[in-house]
């Protein structure tokens, strides 16, 4: 064997191996299939809505179903998209004078797809309700039904077909909207990593 055919070869092994893997039969773009996450994670208090300095691991069920708007698609199959999103918010509060915080939420997904159709960045924003075990302390929840809305911004990588890690950072605000007086808020600012399932 010449020493350029050899070099052609091995140059054609190590492309092999640094591709990445070709995605099973199934052609559907991963943005179009339904997707659950489990995602949890750590988060601080920020502002100055109560002086008590909470501390929350927020842990998040959700749903994402299939895009239902594509923005803008190119050439090379880099796609940004919106997907409807459901989660259940499961939160502890390890912090503060409440302990848990159990609600539900909603929001789209904008969703950057790179053309390897493997990797996302994805931002949400939205909001919805949810109770806690209020305690009547001052800076404390004023009462046991609170609103909710939150921010989240992150990346999501697909490790195998259908199995994806996701991360990013997380706002979250609980508040009672105006239902008690006072009303002290929460404002929590941390990070989030999870797994996905596509199907």
């Amino acid at each position: 064997m010449s020493p350029s055919a050899a070099i052609f070869l091995a140059s054609c092994g190590l492309l092999a191996l640094s591709s990445p893997p070709a995605r099973a039969a199934d052609p559907r773009h991963p943005a179009d299939a339904w997707e659950l996450t489990l995602e949890s994670g750590y988060s601080w208090n920020v502002g100055s809505n109560t002086p008590i300095d909470y501390e929350i691991v927020p842990t998040q069920l959700t749903l994402r179903m299939p895009a239902n708007l594509v923005w803008w698609e190119d050439e090379h199959g880099a796609r940004l998209v919106v997907r409807p999103r459901f989660s259940l918010m499961m939160e502890t509060i390890t912090v503060g004078p409440e302990s848990y915080y159990l609600g539900v939420s909603a929001s789209p997904s904008i969703e950057y797809w790179f053309p390897d159709a493997r990797t996302s960045a994805f931002f949400c924003i939205g909001g919805g309700i949810g109770l806690t075990d209020s305690a009547g302390i001052p800076g404390g929840q004023g009462q046991d039904f609170t609103l909710n809305w939150f921010a989240n911004l992150g990346l999501r990588r697909e490790l195998a077909d259908n199995l994806s890690l996701l991360g990013g950072a997380y706002f979250v605000h609980h508040s009672n909207g105006g239902q008690t007086k006072p009303n002290p808020g929460i404002d929590a600012l941390g990070f989030t990593v999870g797994l996905g399932w596509s199907f």
